[in-house]
């Protein structure tokens, strides 16, 4: 019965945010599914894989359906002895994305209570953390990957900060299947920006022990999370082994080509420039609205309603209340310094508040790894604004240029701010009432002092959003008028929003302070609070993700409805690709029909993005022949998409009879310019010095080469000449796990004309065959398979000494 009453609040509390999960995304139990905009895109790009798995019951890890063929290690590529993802599908049970709202609240709960904190205040803090507008509205956009490895971040944290405590078994057992857990989420930015966390959770604690001269701790300590690093890295080793392996094949390796698109040399060499890295880059001004929401006008499509001047702006145009309505829903009202923002990164006044009473009532000097944390997280999320640290960490810091929007990085401070303020006010509530009124005092001067000076200062600020200029030549000769009805209403935001949290704080102020002199008791005190900080985010995020966004499953599952064009090109039995012209490399639209050259992925196929940069993009015909496409979808003149045939399209395969060679990518990449795609190739010989072609091969009128079999990981082909010939396939080179077969017997194949696959064929009839068996799969799959099994007896092991330990005391 004791142990009952122990585990009860924490029972309640998990039932509580199962409801509350459930409730924000209520569509979900009437069988409705979320539209989201980047699973939208995804489930164009998984198609064919997805399909594949269905018909044949295993993994093909190639898709053709997108950039020409890719590998499928970023699609939701299934892995043997992936373990550790059937145990984060279990503890995702909820349906989606209610099961992400779910882990954000367990994950912030569990770091509370490795604080001992009491349930009540744990429980408020992991809904502030879970309804941080951020990590609402990237569920509604179909962050997915982003929200799940956010959501174990706080389930780490706890366990290495056990770990350092010297909770070895505990912090041990948690920081391994919490670690597991967010590698296995398969966001890398996210989880690198963890690890940038953690460095100072070590440092903190290295210069702790050293100071106590307790090396034996600090011994122990480190060992303990280099074995749950190292078997947590394990057990998710196939996915980490093939992401590294195609990263040298992606958009994120260096680029071999020593010169830009327009003939211009290249000032750097990194696949990312630092124009791309940095476009998201926070304003310094705009960061407030961490503490005020719309203090730069919310989002780029925000709602302004009836009472709006562009409302009334738009019905003085002579337009109904109806249409004023649909305008004024999408109104561009955010002016700060990034490009697009769909919805504000919002934390919360009161926790903000909290956060700053933290600051003078906590003496724990763990506060300062909190503190620290959110300082390092703002100064980089601030990027090309704040150039003197982010150059320092693109130049020097390992990994940190192969990551953009660096605006992301505050998912540190909006887990390290709640985490210190629900700390301060578990801590508040704990003090001598002296120092309470002092530390509410400081706090509530700070706070609303802040809030004062933005009011008395909005005569200063322009309220012009960078797209300004745009709009106003987009509406042509009321172009002014609009501009300066949409200003009045940011103003109008700015000073409401400004209202807003100064009410919210005033009102926390006031509960505290009835609290210190005896006239509320601390559970009432903390419920208001919570209460008060939780509806102050709910209602902000709802204007963001709501029940609109939900739609039948069905339309989930099958997003893209074909058109005239697409109806027509799949009634061709043969096989090819498409090219859609509105997309183009931005799109996974044709990839859901169709064996397509466009597709949406954030780490696209190097070369291929190169193709389009160099050579697509500049309507090198020759290029779309060699890719075998057959389509082009365009629009017509009423929007309309129509399918044009491409007759000279190469085919699957063909023989060519001139080999042009060339030692560097550069000139690779220039010979595509001016070169006979179906009598000669291109062959880039310093990449391949084990294999000599000849300059020449004759190729006569009977000479062909037929694609007879296609799956997305097997090709066969029967090729017939009269003499030994070389064959390009149209078909991307990928040196990592495709295979060539003639007649059965493996031969060496190689890369042409930058992106192809040529092969050797000698005299006579043969089957050619290209298997893809990737080996870094079975390695992967071992490595993990070993990893696993010595985590659970590991787990054995712990769990048998604590019970040994438990019975001798």
């Amino acid at each position: 019965m004791k142990d009952f009453k122990k585990i009860l609040p924490h029972v309640l509390v998990i039932v509580g945010f199962i409801c509350i999960a459930l409730a924000y995304f209520s569509p979900v139990l009437s069988g409705k599914a979320m539209l989201q905009s980047d699973i939208v895109q995804y489930t164009g790009m998984a198609k064919e894989q997805i399909d594949f798995r269905e018909n044949f019951k295993e993994e093909s890890y190639w898709t053709n359906s997108a950039f020409g063929g890719m590998p499928t290690y970023q699609l939701g590529a299934q892995y043997p002895h992936s373990y550790i993802k059937k145990i984060d599908q279990a503890i995702r049970f909820l349906p989606r994305p209610a099961d992400y709202l779910f882990i954000y609240f367990i994950g912030f709960y569990i770091l509370m209570i490795s604080f001992r904190i009491r349930a009540l205040y744990a429980f408020f803090g992991a809904l502030a953390f879970g309804f941080s507008t951020y990590l609402i509205i990237i569920l509604g956009v179909g962050h997915n990957a982003k929200a799940h490895a956010i959501a174990y971040m706080p389930m780490v944290l706890a366990g290495v900060l056990l770990v350092f405590r010297k909770k070895y078994a505990v912090g041990g057992l948690l920081t391994l299947f919490a670690a597991a857990l967010e590698i296995n989420a398969n966001h890398f930015q996210m989880t690198f920006y963890l690890l940038l966390l953690l460095i100072i959770v070590g440092i903190y604690y290295v210069v702790s022990y050293i100071k106590q001269k307790d090396f034996k701790g600090l011994g122990i300590a480190s060992l303990i999370l280099i074995g749950c690093a190292v078997l947590a890295l394990g057990v998710n080793a196939t996915n980490l082994m093939a992401t590294s392996e195609y990263t040298e094949f992606s958009t994120r390796s260096t680029s071999q080509l020593t010169f830009e698109p327009n003939g211009e040399s290249k000032v750097t060499s990194n696949a990312m420039s630092y124009d791309y890295i940095t476009e998201y880059s926070y304003g310094i001004f705009e960061s407030l609205n961490l503490f005020v929401p719309r203090l730069t006008g919310g989002a780029n499509n925000e709602s302004v309603g009836k009472n709006s001047n562009l409302y009334k702006f738009v019905t003085a145009l002579g337009a109904s209340p109806e249409e004023a309505l649909r305008f004024t829903s999408n109104a561009p009202t955010y002016w700060g310094d990034q490009p697009i923002v769909a919805a504000p990164a919002y934390i919360g006044a009161v926790i903000l508040f909290l956060f700053v009473l933290a600051c003078f009532v906590e003496k724990r000097k763990i506060k300062y790894i909190f503190l620290s944390g959110a300082i390092l997280s703002l100064l980089l999320s601030w990027g090309k604004n704040f150039p003197v640290l982010t150059d320092f960490f693109i130049e020097y810091f390992p990994m940190y240029n192969k990551f953009r929007a660096v605006s992301s990085i505050q998912v540190i401070l909006e887990l390290c701010i709640p985490a210190l303020g629900i700390l301060g006010l578990h801590s508040f509530v704990n003090i001598e009432n002296e120092k309470k009124l002092q530390a509410l005092k400081y706090a509530a001067y700070t706070t609303l002092g802040t809030l004062v000076l933005l009011f008395l200062g909005k005569s200063m600020l322009s309220f012009s959003g960078l797209n300004d200029g745009y709009y106003q030549n987009m509406y042509g000769e009321i172009g002014p008028k609009f501009i300066e009805a949409l200003i009045e209403d940011r103003k109008s935001m700015y000073t409401s929003d400004i209202i807003r949290s100064f009410a919210l704080v005033a009102l926390v102020i006031g509960v505290l302070w009835m609290y210190l002199k005896g006239k509320l008791q601390a559970t009432v005190s903390v419920v208001i609070v919570g209460v008060l900080m939780i509806g102050d985010l709910v209602l902000i995020d709802l204007n963001y993700v709501n029940k609109d966004q939900f739609v039948n499953a069905a339309q989930v599952k099958n997003p893209f409805q074909p058109t005239e064009a697409d109806k027509q090109i799949l009634n061709d039995p043969t096989h090819f690709r498409v090219f859609e012209v509105q997309g183009s490399l931005n799109s996974a639209r044709s990839s859901f029909f169709h064996n397509s050259l466009g597709g949406y992925h954030a780490a696209k196929p190097k070369r291929i993005q190169e193709l389009f940069d160099y050579q697509l993009s500049k309507n090198n015909m020759e290029i779309f022949n060699m890719m075998n496409v057959k389509y082009i979808i365009q629009k017509d003149e009423q929007q309309r998409d129509i399918s044009l045939i491409n007759e000279e399209a190469n085919g699957n395969a063909w023989f060519i009879s001139k080999v042009i060679n060339v030692n560097t990518t550069d000139d690779e990449m220039k010979m595509l310019g001016g070169f006979d795609s179906k009598k000669q190739v291109i062959f880039n010989s310093s990449d391949f010095g084990t294999i000599s072609l000849k300059e020449n091969y004759i190729v006569d009128s009977l000479a062909k080469i037929k694609l007879v079999e296609y799956k997305p990981n097997y090709l066969k082909y029967e090729a017939e000449n009269k003499e030994s010939g070389l064959a390009v396939f149209s078909e991307v080179y990928y040196p990592h796990g495709w295979f060539a077969y003639i007649d059965g017997v493996e031969v060496p194949h190689f890369r042409v004309d930058y992106v192809l696959r040529g092969l050797e064929v000698p005299v006579g009839k043969h089957v050619v065959e290209f298997k893809f068996e990737p080996e870094v799969v079975k390695k992967g799959s071992t490595i993990a398979l070993i990893s696993f099994i010595l985590m659970i007896l590991m787990v054995i092991g712990v769990t048998g000494y604590q019970l040994k330990k438990s019975k001798t005391q």
